[in-house]
């Protein structure tokens, strides 16, 4: 029951995924019919990512007092209703306004899964988790792009994808009464546990009373800011470079940058099985630095068919990065203040998600959108470096503690 279990809060994944790659991709033509500026879909952004930050902060109270399955099924809800929203809306203004309900049911669906996940399976289950949410995110643009072919029949790829949000609504009012079931009878094994994190990481974390004095904290926050920054630019604003720079017909556009949502879907697929064999630190910075060479792809005066492998290998880049750094939480910063820090790290990264894409879109109204690549190369070099501080500094700390503890047994 609980593999079968498990398969469903794939398919949810899947569904998160779907609504965060749809407006970036139809936003070429969206533009057109509505008569807006290029800018304005990082207004649309910053809505639906600021309802996220929002239930993101809220649903610790929220699943403890209604559960996860009735937390899931309610933003599914949400979601399918704001898509219907988005296909039949006549004006910007409505598009703000279902902007607030998607983003509320995404930041719930989000924390939700991810601490029954983590409750409940083991952790490599974390990676194929995301990947699930890559698959949703790679389908989008797909789907769109069958409908904005030819003619501006955007609306109905909204209208599809929340015909699909509707399907899983039905699905998991099915299975509601399977979580608490679910969740009884699968426990984590204690082995399970990072090993790392009992020991000296706990007890220094247990001498400071706010977890933000913790060392490394706030470089790990800013890390988490730049990842999701990257994430969110690249799937926004990714199909407008490529139709106003590199003169891509919209549907072509769009599904190269499925290609970018493709190679974060592969990447964490593969990097489940990888979490076996290697540490999170060295699948972080493979991470960083391939996402740096995608970059390069992006702003060098190369063909275009070199912008598309870039699309692509940045997508690569970024699949390990998120998981892998929510893994190490525990082990950087000790079990006693994980979780508030766990939680610290959402809402920074919800932070990138709201604040970088506008930025850009705002930096472009004055210049052009050909500074795209530049923004990403910037944000992915600025998440490298502070990550590298981090290791570092936490490389000194696993240094002295072994002195210590050599000093101690002599």
């Amino acid at each position: 029951m609980a593999t079968f279990f498990l398969l469903i809060i794939y398919l949810a994944f899947i569904s998160l995924g779907l609504p965060d790659s749809l407006l970036g991709a139809a936003w070429p033509v969206m533009q057109l019919d509505y008569k807006v500026p290029l800018e304005t879909a990082g207004l649309l952004s910053m809505t639906i990512a600021a309802g996220t930050i929002v239930s993101s902060l809220a649903s610790g109270t929220v699943l403890k007092r209604f559960g996860t399955g009735k937390v899931t099924l309610v933003s599914c809800i949400m979601t399918a209703g704001a898509l219907l929203g988005f296909a039949v809306s006549p004006s910007l203004v409505w598009l703000l306004i279902c902007a607030i309900p998607l983003g509320l049911g995404g930041g719930s669906v989000d924390a939700g899964l991810n601490n029954y996940v983590a409750a409940h399976y083991k952790a490599h289950h974390m990676s194929w988790l995301h990947c699930f949410w890559g698959v949703g995110a790679t389908l989008g643009p797909i789907i769109m792009a069958q409908f904005i072919s030819g003619q501006n029949f955007w609306r109905q790829g909204y209208l599809t994808v929340a015909g699909i949000q509707f399907a899983l609504v039905v699905i998991l009012f099915i299975t509601l009464p399977l979580w608490n079931r679910v969740a009884s009878n699968s426990k984590v094994p204690s082995s399970e546990e990072p090993e790392d994190s009992k020991g000296q990481a706990d007890e220094e974390s247990s001498e400071n009373n706010k977890p933000l004095q913790i060392k490394g904290v706030k470089l790990a926050l800013f890390s988490f800011l730049f990842y999701c920054g990257v994430e969110a630019t690249m799937g926004l604003w990714g199909s407008s470079f490529l139709v106003n720079v590199k003169e891509l017909p919209a549907a072509v556009a769009a599904q190269w940058v499925s290609l970018f949502y493709a190679g974060i879907t592969i990447g964490r697929f593969v990097t489940g099985f990888i979490t076996f064999k290697m540490s999170n630190r060295v699948l972080i910075r493979g991470g960083q630095i391939t996402a740096l060479v995608g970059a390069a792809l992006l702003f060098l005066p190369l063909p275009t068919g070199f912008s598309l492998a870039g699309f692509m290998i940045v997508g690569l880049g970024l699949a390990p990065i998120y998981p892998c750094m929510l893994h190490e939480t525990p082990v950087r910063f000790g079990k006693k203040h994980s979780q508030t820090i766990m939680g610290y790290q959402m809402a920074v990264a919800y932070t990138g998600s709201t604040f970088m894409p506008p930025l850009l879109g705002f930096l472009a109204s004055y210049s052009t959108i050909g500074i795209f690549p530049f923004f990403i190369g910037a944000s992915a070099a600025a998440m490298f470096l502070f990550s590298e501080k981090l290791n570092g500094f936490l490389k000194r700390k696993d240094f002295l503690n072994e002195r210590k503890s050599n000093s101690t047994a002599f």
